[in-house]
């Protein structure tokens, strides 16, 4: 097995870093003949994510204490490399480590080795994990992404028997250049057991671990649930493959949580979702590629991506910002009826208003005409059925009219959440509340988890159901195995700029395409 070294080349340029390089360079050499059971791994392998002009953090986990190295070049033969020493891999992370690469050119694919020396055993270094990704173009070329949301849940955890989450593998081979995961990347508090029956009666067969046992309250229970998707061989070869802006929803805390809940669950000791949602955000953000928005905003996750002059994301959190769950009937704005809030919904107007982009992609974790309710009188989602905008729509008609008075154009949003794949057009002419220009709304997901659906329309922006799979009535909780797990995939031709929306299934099966041209 060929040994993966650093020269001592590579290693002094990165001294002007680090002088960590420098030092380790003789120690690399004499690590050569270390025994393989004995070096620092990296059992998870390495993420990429929040790709930004020239920036890109690279992310991994050890399973000691060790310092993270990066290596990256422009060429597969890493003829041109360079030797980026990264953070420390220490106990106050559980171990991960991310570093924001920078200084990387525009519209270049970049390969990567990353590892870690031990800094119990500097003589030890880590078998290298590569990984590749492609940067932003600079300026118009063909774009193919994919997004979905909602990964291992109710259950449906990682079954070797079936393959373990193939639909990674699916949205692999369609070799997208970056992946919106839309919200539930883990299910903190959905138990993992060793077997589940499926509705026909045969045994669906788990890879268990002790964390997932039960419901996560402490800081490391949350981390295992990351680290739990992580074994899966699918979604490794995808992470190393595919650059990911990640966003959270409820279930990387528990179900259809706000942060001034307290529960009544008898699963939970912990009560406090402020607490737990303070656990949950930490690992989240410890396990997560994501970068923080800048100084004093560790916990921010909205913000906005270019990727050239034809697409801009723009990534919104409608959990942490809101006030609590009601019958959201309220009829003017307050603190009850924020989902976004007040910060985020005026940072996400101006960002619009400010985009030179020909597409602007709002990446949302929930729909917006779908109603989703949180037990028999509250509403977990802005939707609260037919009529004009109450409560938690509010913020929404703000926006919606916005963008229609200041002539914003070609505004797509893309979503999950509901565990089944949809597409709608929001007509104002259909609609209640009719003061903004019409648009689409693509729905996706589950991601090797239950699927449901289809939800109740709600009339306030005028939804209209023009293509939707989702399970047949009276069936709930479907398995991985039926086959009902979507993802959908974007495609943007650089000449015509037309956007072209596919929902896929578990194989990669086209079941639906929209072409949307460009408004001039």
């Amino acid at each position: 097995m060929t040994r993966w070294t650093w020269s001592r080349r590579s290693l002094m340029r990165a001294s002007a870093a680090s002088g960590l390089a420098a030092a380790l360079a003789p120690k690399l050499a004499v690590a050569q003949t270390t025994v393989l059971r004995q070096r620092i791994a990296l059992p998870y392998g390495v993420q990429m994510g929040d790709l930004a002009g020239d920036r890109a953090i690279i992310w991994t986990r050890a399973n000691r204490p060790g310092r993270m190295m990066v290596e990256w070049a422009t060429t597969e033969s890493f003829a041109d490399s360079h030797i980026v020493p990264g953070p420390a891999a220490l106990e106050d992370t559980g171990f991960t480590a991310k570093l924001d690469l920078q200084g990387l050119p525009a519209d270049q694919h970049v390969f990567c080795r990353v590892g870690c020396t031990d800094l119990g055993d500097v003589n030890v270094a880590s078998e290298p994990v590569v990984a590749r990704f492609r940067t932003p173009p600079a300026t118009r070329r063909d774009i193919r992404f994919v997004w979905s949301g909602d990964t291992a849940g109710q259950g449906w955890g990682i079954n070797p028997d079936f393959g373990g989450m193939r639909i990674y593998e699916a949205m692999r081979q369609v070799e997208p250049e970056f992946f919106i995961h839309s919200g539930d990347t883990i299910y903190a508090d959905n138990p993992i057991e060793a077997e589940k029956e499926q509705p026909d009666g045969t045994l669906w067969k788990n890879i268990i671990i002790e964390e997932k046992a039960k419901v996560a309250e402490t800081l490391d229970e949350f981390r295992m649930n990351y680290a739990y998707n992580l074994m899966d061989d699918n979604l490794r070869a995808f992470n190393a493959e595919v650059p990911m802006f990640a966003q959270w929803d409820d279930h990387e805390v528990t179900n259809n949580w706000y942060p001034t809940e307290i529960l009544e669950d008898d699963r939970y000791k912990e009560r406090s979702v402020a607490l737990l949602a303070a656990r949950g955000s930490r690992a989240f953000l410890e396990y997560m590629p994501v970068r923080p928005a800048g100084a004093g905003e560790v916990d921010r996750l909205y913000q906005r991506f270019g990727w050239g002059p034809s697409l801009e994301i723009f990534r919104i959190d409608k959990r942490s910002y809101r006030g609590p769950n009601t019958a959201n009937d309220q009829p003017e704005m307050g603190p009850e009826t924020a989902l976004l809030g007040r910060e985020q919904l005026d940072w996400l107007k101006r960002s619009l208003w400010n985009s030179d982009a020909t597409w602007k992609v709002i990446a949302s974790d929930m729909p917006l005409g779908l109603v989703v309710r949180d037990g028999e009188t509250a509403f977990e989602n802005g939707a609260n059925g037919d009529g004009p905008p109450l409560g938690r729509e509010l913020e929404f008609a703000e926006l919606l009219t916005f963008i229609r008075d200041q002539d914003i154009k070609n505004v797509v949003w893309l979503t999950a959440d509901v565990h089944y794949t949809a597409a709608h057009r929001y007509d104002p002419a259909n609609a209640q509340y009719q003061a903004f220009k019409p648009f689409w709304e693509f729905v996706s997901g589950p991601l090797n988890a239950g699927t449901f659906g289809p939800n109740d329309l709600d009339n306030t922006f005028g939804p209209e159901v023009v293509f939707v799979k989702a399970p047949e009535e009276g069936q709930r909780n479907l398995p991985p195995s039926a086959g009902m797990q979507f993802f959908g995939q974007v495609d943007i031709d650089g000449e015509t700029e037309v956007m072209t929306v596919t929902l896929k299934d578990l194989d990669g099966a086209t079941l639906f395409t929209q072409e949307l041209t460009p408004e001039a």
